[in-house]
């Protein structure tokens, strides 16, 4: 036998031996890692579909029970309503509790309806959904014309970066009406047109219960009115400074005395709001 020969049998031995024992040390390991990397897939895989197989469940439930409460059989329908906030995962529960006050107030049962979004909007940490809550607890109170009530509710809604100001200053402005303060609410109403965030459905209807208010007679806002109202006391006095230095406005001022002081106020309260 060549010494290459038993060099390399020699070799071959120790690549042997070297691999028995890395087996031996780190073979339960291996073992172990690809036994867990097998649970863990099919685990996931177990997970994906017994939440799909909840969701489609809880799915179910819900157009069920939407079904129902389009119909007239009220009882079976809040009964189908609260199987799905008892047993509905993911959102459903949350949309059968809100779908079952909106069938409250349908039904005229007012005080349960605000009751019912009451709690939600308290039992909720989502700052939208809460908004929600509020803003419909809010409308279900329009009626009663209790401004307190309202703004109680929705009154910290009023701010630029709220997605839910505007429907939170029509309800405002809705309730003001039926108190009879029709001023209070051409002014929640205006607020809401000069909002850019305003959508082109909500303009139209606001626009709509603005021409309704200005020809019952409600006055133009607060900033507004102010400029028109004290017109006439300081008729004679501001202008003068404001109109010596022009000398092209004293002349129109002089060929109408009496005119501008008895319609100006009046023109803009009605025009700038119709435009």
């Amino acid at each position: 036998m060549s010494n290459e020969n038993i060099i390399r049998e020699i070799d071959e031995e120790l690549r042997s031996d070297q691999m028995r024992a890395l087996w031996k040390n780190f073979g339960p390991w291996l073992i172990t890692a690809a036994v867990l990397l097998v649970v863990g897939v099919a685990g996931y895989e177990a997970w994906n579909w017994w939440s799909s197989s909840n969701s489609a469940r809880s799915s179910d439930q819900f157009y069920s029970a939407l079904a129902l409460s389009e119909g007239t059989d009220i009882d079976a329908a809040q009964k189908a309503l609260d199987e799905v906030e008892a047993t509905g995962t993911g959102s459903y529960p949350m949309l059968a509790r809100f779908r079952e006050a909106a069938l409250l107030a349908r039904e005229g049962k007012t005080a349960e309806a605000t009751a019912a979004y009451d709690a939600i909007a308290t039992g909720e940490t989502n700052a939208n959904i809460r908004g929600l809550a509020l803003v419909l607890a809010a409308y279900t109170l329009v009626d009663g014309g209790d401004v307190g009530q309202v703004e109680q509710r929705v009154g910290g809604l009023v701010v630029p970066t709220n997605p839910m100001r505007n429907a939170a200053r029509e309800a405002l402005g809705l309730t003001r009406y039926k108190a009879g303060d029709l001023n209070g609410a051409r002014s929640d109403f205006e607020a809401v047109l000069a909002d850019p965030g305003v959508s082109r459905e909500a303009q139209a209807r606001l626009q709509i219960f603005l021409a309704q208010l200005i020809a019952l007679g409600a006055a133009a806002p607060a900033t507004d009115g102010a400029a028109t109202d004290t017109t006439p006391a300081p008729a004679a006095e501001t202008p003068a400074p404001a109109v010596e230095a022009p000398a092209m406005e004293a002349a129109p001022v002089d060929e109408t005395p009496a005119a501008p002081a008895a319609t100006t106020p009046a023109a803009p309260a009605v025009d700038a709001p119709a435009n």
